[in-house]
């Protein structure tokens, strides 16, 4: 199962990046996208956060600037290949209490986090995808297969 995760998070790392990516090549990316994308980056930190039992350093919906994400995007890019590095296989069956942003209290697996943060941050990459062609920009190409068939994702 680990050796899934990892993969997992070289695809959302890589994927984030392509986004990035596609920002950068626009002119004026759509703001709703870039709002997104904040969300994407400030909730990978707050499941680490959780898991850790530390606070978050973003609020949920941030308002970040391309280079914010930029910066946090690279953050995270380290911290989450760090942490699965170390982590067992016995490890992801602990059970994390927590509380979530509407105030209950909370307990799951890391698996189950971790593959949440994965699931949340494609879900959204999927409403930027959609965003950007409404607004007249070429989306990322950030699919699960399209990374394994190029060699992108290790």
């Amino acid at each position: 199962m680990l050796k899934r995760l990892r993969q997992l998070f070289s695809y959302d790392v890589w994927a984030n990046r392509e986004v990035l990516a596609s920002f950068r090549r626009e002119a004026d990316p759509p703001l709703r996208s870039l709002h997104w994308m904040g969300h994407i980056l400030a909730t990978e930190y707050l499941w680490f956060s959780r898991i850790l039992s530390e606070k978050s350093p973003l609020p949920v919906w941030p308002e970040l600037t391309l280079a914010d994400c930029d910066r946090h995007a690279e953050a995270l890019a380290k911290i989450w290949p760090e942490y699965l590095s170390g982590l067992s296989e016995g490890a992801l069956v602990q059970r994390i209490p927590y509380v979530n942003s509407k105030g209950e209290h909370w307990v799951n697996t890391v698996d189950d986090i971790l593959m949440h943060v994965v699931m949340h941050s494609a879900y959204h990459r999927g409403q930027i995808a959609s965003n950007m062609r409404d607004t007249g920009h070429i989306p990322a190409y950030t699919d699960f297969i399209h990374g394994m068939r190029q060699k992108l994702v290790e």
